[in-house]
């Protein structure tokens, strides 16, 4: 078995090769750690997802790259450093011939991303927030990688103290798990905060919204204000959920939902004050 053998791949020596040290302030802690790394695509396997397409955001040197194509028939990986990008087409220059790779050189947010079947991804924590919810709404099964402080809220119940927008928003497009918490030793240079892998199962929500981008906006707006009632919350957000009349949704929703404050509400609690925001509380078009 040699270094260059498909998902067995050293990740020191892909780093070495790369010609490149991590650069923190862009973002980048390579992880190294080979246990980790055979792991992370098992628990896309475990869960019966289907790798025929797998996307990946930040492929860096390459070591999860090289694990997911010992496992998936087509890979597509998304890395914005020119220099990375370059060694991955160069790295794995024969599964780029058979077809099985595709490297996209751009940032994750900005470049059109293909049709997958999943995404697997040890994602820049910077912009970790804005890719996930780039690829929720997509609804294919996510196998990503966070800061364990912000997957933790992804999986938060109500009325927990993790619980908030990010939950909700979350839940909205799908089932989130923890599968594993990851120790600042398996990157290099180690970060400064624990990790954790986050296992995403798409879903339909069991409520029904009149419109997502609306209900996202009413969100994000009573979160802000978490602490008080959501009489107040409502009132107040206005001009972040854009609302023209707040004081109609105020008076026409029940007592007990309007009492309660944004942290101890069911995400079908939201649903269905948000419905009635649309309905009377005169939303921008």
């Amino acid at each position: 078995m040699t270094d260059t053998q498909t998902g067995s791949r050293n990740p020191d020596a892909l780093v070495r090769r790369a010609g490149k040290r991590a650069d923190t302030r862009q973002d980048q802690h390579f992880l190294v750690d080979d246990r980790v790394l055979d792991r992370i695509p098992e628990y896309a396997v475990e869960a019966e997802i289907d790798l025929s397409h797998v996307l990946e955001i930040g492929g860096g040197p390459g070591a999860l790259t090289d694990r997911l194509l010992g496992h998936a028939e087509e890979v597509t990986v998304v890395e914005r450093d020119p220099d990375f990008a370059a060694h991955l087409r160069e790295e794995f220059a024969d599964e780029r011939m058979a077809d099985r790779l595709t490297v996209l050189e751009g940032d994750a947010l900005d470049v059109s991303l293909p049709e997958f079947t999943a995404s697997i991804s040890n994602l820049p924590y910077g912009a970790s927030s804005e890719i996930a919810f780039r690829l929720l709404p997509r609804e294919r099964p996510l196998v990503l990688m966070f800061q364990q402080e912000f997957a933790e809220r992804m999986a938060a119940d109500p009325g927990t103290d993790d619980y908030g927008r990010l939950s909700v928003t979350a839940g909205h497009y799908a089932d989130v798990d923890i599968v594993e918490t990851v120790p600042k030793e398996a990157f290099d240079p180690q970060p400064r905060v624990t990790s954790a892998l986050v296992r995403t199962t798409p879903r339909k929500p069991d409520y029904s919204v009149p419109n997502d981008d609306f209900f996202m906006d009413f969100l994000k707006g009573v979160f802000t204000q978490r602490r008080k009632t959501m009489r107040n919350a409502v009132r107040n957000t206005a001009h972040i959920s854009g609302l023209g009349n707040p004081d109609a949704v105020v008076e026409a929703a029940d007592e007990e939902l309007m009492s309660a404050r944004a942290g101890n509400l069911a995400p079908a609690d939201f649903a269905d004050l948000a419905t009635l925001a649309y309905d009377v509380g005169d939303p921008e078009a």
